[in-house]
């Protein structure tokens, strides 16, 4: 009988963790049976805006991409559908976006569109690779300073990016600054009527989302029945504000059109219609009458098959970070989820895809409650391919520029600088460094760098570790000097420790007095800093000054003594200190020596150095 129940409760215990894993791996299973009908028709809004928002971004990025058009649709509709089974964050829209267009057109650029669909494919590998060894450990370097600056740079190229659209101009960008330029350059050519368009929606669309604010209470401090309808009324048309604002000028775009002349605001324009044959990525390709095989693919994509999936992960993880309110992020689940994204993606003849921080915002804004909504946006996209495209002629550019800036502006995190430069500092320099660098050499070498920054703001401690120096006295009365190191003992710090430490000791210790290093905080050492203790144990010897390490841990004595020639004068207790300094100053240099630690210096008199050098 116990044989079975003890059987019974690991297979129970089995399943457990088998479940668990599940609901890690797939987040579906958690939220999707408490699904309710409020949270789908939040998610319907959302995932039909953001749908209406990701047709002709995906039109674009795939022009951009040196793609056809309709290749961009192809790569939206893959990743939304795919990120609602896979994905952990309900506001993360996955699909072309620009940076993956510019990284994939230095591919396809003289060649065929298969490099890019291969690359798709070569992506999606390296990241599920990643994701299994748990390489998810990334999104602890990338910190809240730097988030704030990767997301509020991002904010200013996206909404400075849409002022194109906004006034009716026509010019070819490649960045945040060459953008304000070509619009500075192009301002004499603005149409006025996509301008009142623009702005009108912008101030209806702020409008709008205030709305889902208001309270209504009665007599008695609480809101009637029909109080409660109408404040539910008016959340409902905030958070189908963007679909509303969309669907508006459109009718008013096909009720004022005519083929006779030119349309009075800039339209979506004609998208091929039909959906992408289910097939494998191409393996091999022809350029210019020449068959390429798989390897010479390889090849020619070089470099890129690293870089495109590790800065689709590092940009997918910060948006995920930034839409986290706080909460943690699975980031070896973010990069399962964008592996397969990519894997399944190139299937479907989809370009390299990541998270899109413009689409993200509107999804956000738009009240998204679980990540069905990219459920809805991929069925859009797909009736859009079947059936819907000729519709979609009559969405004016201006309006889904309104849309995407009145999202974006609130992403802006200007107010967390006061914040800050009130607790830590040292911190704005990566905000300001990410946020400087994104908008002037690029969000992937932005956020790369300012990661690269924070790093190097906590190796600094390392290398120039706080040291706590002050004089003590026994019980006897004698005196010596005592040194706290503050952190781990390595390499970067071991010379800095040593002159700080003889210096002390020269200086505050007379070269006589016996000098004790308190190991409390030092929890490891390494083979360097050993040989630098061991030439700090002979700086003392030739001095013929006393040296102890009190309290040190047995792994950090074990890889000191296994270095150090002399033998290291060590003890683990108050009592074994007292003892051992006793000893010392009793026998070792006499007179002198005692009537240096036995003075009668009093407490208020003692120097105290307590300092940090950087």
């Amino acid at each position: 009988m116990s044989e079975y129940q003890g059987a019974a409760k690991y297979r129970a215990k089995r399943y457990q963790s088998v479940g668990k894993a599940l609901r890690k791996r797939l987040p579906i299973v958690s939220w999707l049976p408490k699904y309710d009908t409020d949270q789908a028709v939040s998610d319907l809004i959302a995932g039909v805006t953001v749908g209406l928002t990701v047709m002709p971004q995906g039109l674009a990025y795939a022009t951009l991409a040196g793609l056809e058009p309709q290749y961009g649709l192809y790569s939206a509709f893959a990743g939304c559908i795919v990120y609602t089974v896979f994905g952990s964050c309900k506001d993360i829209t996955i699909g072309p976006t620009a940076l993956m267009a510019l990284m994939t057109y230095q591919q396809v650029i003289g060649r065929s569109s298969d490099y890019a669909v291969l690359l798709c494919f070569l992506s999606g590998i390296l990241q599920f690779i990643m994701g299994s060894l748990k390489l998810g450990v990334l999104i602890d370097f990338i910190s809240i300073p730097v988030t704030v600056g990767f997301t509020s740079a991002t904010s200013v190229i996206i909404a400075v990016s849409q002022l194109k659209g906004l006034l009716g101009l026509k010019f070819e960008s490649s960045g945040f600054l060459d953008c304000l330029t070509k619009v500075y350059q192009n301002i004499g050519n603005f149409r006025a009527n996509d301008t009142i368009l623009g702005v009108t929606s912008i101030v209806i669309l702020l409008l709008l989302r205030k709305m889902k604010d208001i309270k209504l209470v009665g007599p008695n401090g609480k809101p009637s029945n029909k109080q409660r309808t109408i404040m539910k009324g008016l959340w409902l048309l905030s958070i189908a504000r963007n679909a509303l604002i969309v669907l508006v000028c459109s009718m008013l775009a096909y009720c004022y059109h005519s083929p006779d002349i030119e349309p009075y605001v800039t339209l979506i324009g004609n998208v091929r219609s039909g959906l992408p044959p289910l097939k494998l990525p191409p393996f091999s390709t022809v350029v210019n009458g020449k068959e390429i095989g798989f390897i010479d693919m390889c090849l020619n994509l070089g470099s890129s098959i690293i870089l495109v999936p590790v800065i689709a992960v590092l940009g997918n993880v910060a948006i995920a970070k930034a839409f986290a309110s706080g909460n943690s992020v699975d980031a070896t689940q973010e990069l399962y989820c964008l592996g397969v994204c990519n894997l399944l993606g190139s299937f479907v003849s989809s370009m390299p895809v990541t998270g899109s921080f413009s689409r993200s915002a509107v999804n956000h804004a738009s009240g998204v409650r679980t990540p069905m909504g990219g459920l809805y946006t991929g069925l859009l996209i797909i009736l859009a391919l079947s059936l819907l495209t000729p519709y979609f002629y009559f969405i004016p550019k201006a309006s889904l520029a309104a849309v995407i800036i009145s999202a974006v502006i609130f992403m802006i995190e200007y107010e967390i600088v006061k914040p800050m430069w009130k607790s830590s500092r040292k911190d704005l320099i990566p905000t300001f460094a990410t946020f400087v660098l994104c908008l002037t050499i690029g969000v992937e070498l932005g956020i790369l760098v300012g990661v690269a920054i924070n790093i190097i703001l906590l190796l600094i401690p390392s290398a120039r570790p706080f040291l706590h120096i002050e004089m003590k006295k026994l019980r006897t009365g004698f005196e010596y000097l005592l040194v706290t190191p503050e952190n781990s003992l390595y390499f970067p710090a071991v010379d800095f420790m040593r002159a700080k430490t003889d210096r002390a000791a020269i200086k505050m210790g007379q070269s006589k007095l016996p000098v004790v290093v308190d190991c409390k905080h030092i929890l490891e050492a390494d083979f360097t800093a050993a040989k630098g203790i061991a030439g700090l144990i002979m700086d003392f010897k030739r001095r013929k000054q006393p040296l102890c390490f009190y309290n040190p841990r047995k792994t950090v004595l074990a890889v000191l003594q296994g270095v150090c020639v002399d033998e290291i004068v060590h003890c683990f207790t108050y009592d074994e200190l007292e003892s051992t300094l006793n000893d010392i100053i009793c026998t070792g240099n006499g007179s002198e020596l005692k009537d240096i630690v036995h003075s009668s210096t009093q407490p208020h008199e003692m120097p105290l150095l307590n300092r940090r050098q950087h």
